[in-house]
């Protein structure tokens, strides 16, 4: 009988303890009836850019962002000079990547970006492009005066540099009067590239840059780079940011080797 009752009691010891094991795993395996997990705040950074940075920058976004999981980027790219007045009224930018450095001066000068936040990072070349169909023989500036190129594309030169910058080189070969009848202005170093690819424009001024992303354009010459002021493109932060740090880091990114590796893979020249 004896033996009996001390079976049964380490019977009961065994069955309360093993009940006692169970019901704290489970409570260790079920999380807390009020605890949340808190999603990471994205700070979005806004990238005013001229639109021959495009495809490159594209690129770089994906490989920036997958590694800084915090940050998005959004670009505003667009003509230079457009971009500049638009951080002059007050549009929100956290960094400007311009085509010209006048455009970067002009904001320096007023006060909206810091001289020591600034730099040159890329070089360009300007370019004649025609159809990549085209039967007209164009090898040199002087070539443009043909009667079979009835239009010639460039970027509207107060505000697009890559206009600019033709209308230099033109102007220093004296054909921009003798041209003005042909010449199709327009808003972006992009549209003049649409223009000539759609057949709209017997011929045009791109960067170098450009012409390599489409299939629908040749290249028939180089500017000669002695005629026109050198193509450089600065970056600087904003000083209206509200994003200093993550700014700062996406500007000093700019100048690592990943990332000019990328702008080189586009045709762009790192300054020595």
């Amino acid at each position: 009988m004896l033996k009996i009752r001390v079976f049964s009691y380490v019977l009961l010891c065994f069955i309360i303890t093993t009940l006692i094991i169970t019901g704290c795993a489970s409570k260790k395996e079920q999380p807390a009836a009020n605890s949340t997990q808190v999603p990471i705040e994205k700070v979005e950074l806004t990238i005013s850019a001229a639109a021959s940075l495009t495809d490159a920058f594209k690129e770089i976004q994906t490989n920036y962002e997958s590694k800084n999981k915090q940050i998005k980027l959004n670009f505003n790219f667009g003509a230079s000079g457009a971009l500049q007045q638009q951080i002059e009224q007050g549009a929100p930018a956290d960094l400007f990547f311009s085509a010209a450095t006048k455009n970067m001066k002009t904001l320096v000068d007023k006060q909206l970006i810091d001289p020591t936040q600034q730099k040159g990072l890329l070089i360009n070349e300007l370019v004649l492009v025609v159809p990549a169909d085209g039967k007209v023989a164009v090898q040199k500036t002087e070539d443009l005066t043909n009667e079979m190129i009835k239009h010639l594309a460039i970027g509207e030169p107060q505000t697009v540099p890559a206009g600019s910058y033709a209308k230099e080189a033109l102007t220093n070969a004296k054909l921009w009067d003798t041209l003005q009848a042909k010449i199709v202005q327009g808003k972006d170093v992009r549209q003049v590239l649409t223009y000539v690819e759609s057949g709209n424009a017997e011929a045009g001024f791109v960067y170098k840059t450009d012409a390599l992303t489409s299939k629908n354009v040749k290249v028939t010459f180089s500017v000669d780079p002695k005629t026109y002021t050198p193509i450089e493109y600065p970056a600087g932060i904003v000083k209206a940011t509200k994003h200093s740090k993550e700014t700062a880091d996406f500007y000093t990114y700019l100048q690592s080797k990943e990332a000019q590796d990328v702008f080189v893979k586009y045709g762009f020249s790192i300054p020595k």
